[in-house]
Order: structure tokens, then sequence, then C-alpha cells
């Protein structure tokens, strides 16, 4: 125990979130990823007892606070080329608090043997958790190549090279040896979405998870990926804690790793970041913690809302939920907090309003109507809400509709539409030469042309952005793309009453309500839009 404190400590006086001083590095001369890689490569080559070399610098500023590598990588590499490798450098009080989780269950359960960081970046878990576990073999997995040589040179900087393995490969292709005693998992999996992913891997993982008797969709993100290939290398005794994303928590594809989290992981505890947290500098994302010890399946999962970071001084507090009661919710983010009790004078939405997205076309750039609908009949252009930005711009009220686009709304018997027919004989010919009759939503309706635009919803909203949804009232009767959500009121409502209830919407429903994906996106569904909680009609201002 006396070893992990004083491991802790060390690390502890880490905060890796700090900016850097430029002037200290100035003398490395770096302006290009090149000049960076280049010094990496000399300081990993590099004597240990060279009191000259910059792996001095480097080794004094990363105990100072300061991560050089990851920050100037940071700075030179964008988002934008970052993002398809999921590269996210972890900020320094989510890395110590992780640490301290697993420093929790060692003391509990024994000193791990070996501690794993699956998608080491520029080493700041790896390196914490040598600091922390002097006697460990720290095994540090990095795919890209740039990110890996970082690592290296940090891990030859602070001169753990002999206790610290490198191994540049993707971590669903590592195979680790038997060893005797614990393994330790810590780190931060890449967040890369299903559209980056390789079809060889989606079918990887969906076979990882039927091994389990679990069915998984191949919309899941790589992060996902991780934990699948963590539950086929742990053995009884082992432990871990992940920090990803939050949607797996909710979203249907995230069903699979709930079930192996329970089923095979034994998740024992998971932190929820809010937004405002920041979890990740740059983006507004909320972020999950979670803790598992496999083959020690507690009574329940602990669930823990963390709005700031400095709550983070140790992964602790929240609300155990019991496994049964686990079981009955498919919404696992909602159990961080008991459900909001319904007064008297409260309603859902849901019992005054339907909410239904609006219409998919199939193919926007064939429906929306552009050049080659010029000759098309008035009637079979609809007037239409294509963009959030249209209601956004428009609320609390769209009462004009000169700016929206015209939607082609055929209808299913084309001999209906009498002397507009051979201009729409013309357009069905060109569209279909476009492939407007082969994707799937045209394969999957008869007849193919017919979008079948629904009825004018009396109120919209958006229900995806990085903001709660606007509401607005649709005084010019528009239709809805599927980037919005319409409100259909069960009984007529007046012009007034439609009015108030757009009011009270636009003041009631906040970001935590929704599901927050990873840069910041707020999505609303239907049903969760339906359960949100109104006064009663009688009791609304006016």
């Amino acid at each position: 125990m006396g070893t992990h404190g004083r491991g802790l400590s060390v690390f502890d006086s880490l905060s890796l979130t700090k900016p850097t001083f430029a002037t200290k590095f100035a003398s490395f001369d770096i302006e290009s990823v090149s000049d960076l890689l280049a010094l990496a490569r000399r300081i990993e080559h590099s004597k240990p007892s060279n009191t000259n070399c910059p792996a001095v610098a480097i080794r004094e500023s990363f105990s100072q606070g300061h991560d050089f590598f990851g920050e100037s990588y940071c700075r030179l590499r964008s988002a934008e080329q970052r993002r398809s490798f999921g590269i996210t450098l972890t900020p320094s009080p989510i890395v110590r608090a992780m640490t301290g989780w697993v420093l929790q269950q060692a003391s509990q359960h024994g000193a791990p043997a070996r501690i794993v960081d699956p998608g080491a970046g520029t080493g700041r878990f790896a390196i914490a958790a040598a600091l922390a576990f002097p006697h460990a073999h720290i095994v540090a997995i990095e795919p890209n190549a740039e990110m890996a040589t970082l690592l290296r040179a940090n891990i030859a900087a602070m001169r753990l090279a002999k206790r610290c393995e490198v191994i540049e490969s993707d971590f669903r292709e590592v195979e680790l040896p038997m060893i005797a005693g614990a393994t330790a998992y810590i780190g931060n999996p890449p967040y890369v979405r299903h559209h980056d992913i390789a079809r060889r891997w989606k079918d990887w993982y969906a076979k990882r998870c039927q091994s389990y008797g679990i069915r998984a969709s191949r919309l899941a993100g790589l992060h996902l990926h991780f934990f699948a290939k963590v539950a086929d290398l742990a053995r009884f005794g082992d432990y871990g804690c992940f920090i990803t994303a939050a949607e797996w928590l909710d979203v249907n594809y995230g069903a699979a790793l709930r079930t192996l989290l329970t089923r095979n992981l034994d998740v024992r505890e998971i932190h929820i970041l809010s937004p405002t947290a920041q979890a990740f500098p740059g983006t507004m994302s909320t972020a999950a913690i979670t803790g598992f010890t496999v083959g020690r399946r507690s009574s329940g999962i602990r669930f823990h809302q963390v709005e700031t970071l400095a709550e983070l001084t140790n992964l602790s507090g929240g609300r155990h939920v019991s496994w049964s009661k686990v079981a009955e919710c498919s919404r696992w983010s909602s159990l961080t907090r008991e459900g909001k009790m319904r007064s008297a004078g409260q309603i859902e939405l849901g019992e005054l309003c339907r909410v239904h997205r609006g219409q998919v076309t199939g193919s926007n750039r064939i429906w929306i109507a552009g050049d080659q609908a010029r000759t098309l009949p008035r009637n079979v252009l609809r007037a239409t809400i294509t963009s959030a930005e249209d209601i956004i711009e428009a609320a609390p009220i769209l009462d004009r509709d000169r700016h929206l686009a015209r939607v082609i709304d055929l209808p299913q018997d084309l001999e209906s539409l009498g002397e507009g027919r051979d201009a729409v004989d013309r357009f069905l010919r060109w569209a279909r030469s476009m492939g407007a009759a082969d994707g799937y939503v045209a394969r999957h309706r008869a007849p193919w042309w017919a979008v079948r635009l629904k009825d004018p919803a009396p109120i919209v909203c958006t229900y995806m952005a990085r903001r709660p949804p606007v509401f607005a009232i649709n005084a010019v009767g528009a239709r809805l793309l599927n980037i919005a959500h319409g409100l259909y009121p069960r009984d007529p409502l007046s012009s007034e009453n439609l009015s108030r209830l757009t009011t009270l919407l636009n003041r009631a429903i906040h970001p935590e309500s929704g599901r927050i994906y990873a840069g910041g996106l707020v999505k609303f569904e239907p049903r969760e839009l339906e359960r949100t909680l109104i006064p009663r009609i009688e009791n609304w201002d006016g």
C-alpha cells in the first residue's frame, strides 16, 4: 500500500490540461509534425544519463503538468485530421480519478501484475499507471504510427522504458500472454463512428458478441469494440476502468455493450460526466467512466451524475440501482437520478400531443426541387422544412414560406395529374436515370416516386443540435422532412393554446433530457419528447 500511495502522490501533481510554456521549448524549433516526430525519435534513442538531452526538459515539464508532445501534436494536427483515428487526449483530472479507482481496486483485491492501456495515445494513462504501480508491467497499445512515436518518447523521457512495453498495433489484433496475477485495463478507447470502421471489423465485433450469445449491431462505434476485446482477454480477478462517449447507455446499438457489461465484465459503477463538465476540451459531449471487476458481481450498479471535473477527486458517490431495476430500464443514463415525480397539476406531453418525425425522401438531391423541377405543376411542389435552421430562425412562429424549399410530392396515381402529366413523366425519366428508383427507401415503397409527405403539424421542432429542441408554430402549414419532429394535438387546440404550449416547451426542455453524443449533439426521440412533463392546460398562463 505504501508504494501505491507514493506513486499516486507523484502523479497527483500532474495537471495535463495546463497550457504549455512555449518559451521553455522554443529552442526545440517545432514547426511541423515532422519536426515533432524527429525530436521524439531523438529522445527515444538518447541515453538516460545524458543530462543535456531534451528528455530532461520533457521529463521536468511532464512532472509539472505538461504533456509537451500531446499538446504540440494537437496544435499541429487539426481536430478534423485526428477525428478519423479517434485521437482525443484525456485531461488530467480524469486520468487522476481513474488511476485512483484502480488503486482502490488494488487495495481491495490485490495489486495488478499487469496494466494495459489499449488506446495509449501519448501515454497519459500508461505513465500514470507506471507511477502509481512501480512493480507492475505496463502494456501501452497504440495503432497510429505518429502517436506511437510520441508515446515511446514520453516513456523514455520519464525513464520508464524498462517497465513499459509499447505495442504498435490495433488492440483488437493483440493477444496477451497468460500471467500470474491480475490485469487491470485503463484508458480512453478511441471514438470512431461506424461510418469510418471497415466492414471486416464490424463483422468481427458482431461475431465476438455472438460468441457470448449477444446480438450486436454493426452501427456500434470503435469504443464498443474495445469492451468486446477486453471480454475476450479478461480472466477472473481482472478489473478495468474506461472513459468513453456516453451514447451507448441509451441507443439501440449500445444494447450489446449493456448486456456484455452485465453478463461478462461485471460492471460495478458508471460515472456520467454531463456536457457542463467538458470532459474533453473543445467538445460539449456526455462522457461515461465505466468500472468493471470480472468475476466479482455486485448487487447492482452504482450510477453517478458528475457536473464538474472538480467532483472527480475520486470516483465515489452516486445512486445504487439493483439488477432488477436495471433490467427494467432501456435507457441507463436515466438511472443516475430518481425519476421525476409528476405533480397533480402536470401531464406528459404525449397525453396532449403525438410526436412524429418528418418524412424520409430516400434521396433529397432528387426530391427537393431543383432545376429539373422547373416545369412541374405547382400542386406537386410542397413548401417543406428541410433544415433545422428553418425552425430555429423562425421560432416561435413560422409564418412565411418564401424561404422554404419545395419537395416534390407526387400522387400514387399519376393519371390524376391531368395537364401536368407530360412534365412529370419527363422528370421521372430523369430521376430514374439518376438512380432515384434504386435506393433502399424507393425500393421499399410503392410506387417508388410517392414520397407521401405527412400532413402539416401544428407545431414543429428540431430534434438534433448542440442545444435543446426549438419549437415553432407552423402557421404556414409546411411539411416536414425527417430532420425535425411534428407535434399533432390529440384534440384540437385553439391558436392561443398552441402559442402557450410552444412557449412552455421552449422553456421546459433542457439538454440533459436528451441523448448527448460525442461532439455535443443532443438528440430527442419522439417518445422522449412525449415524456416531457408540462402543466395541465387549465394551469397555463393567460
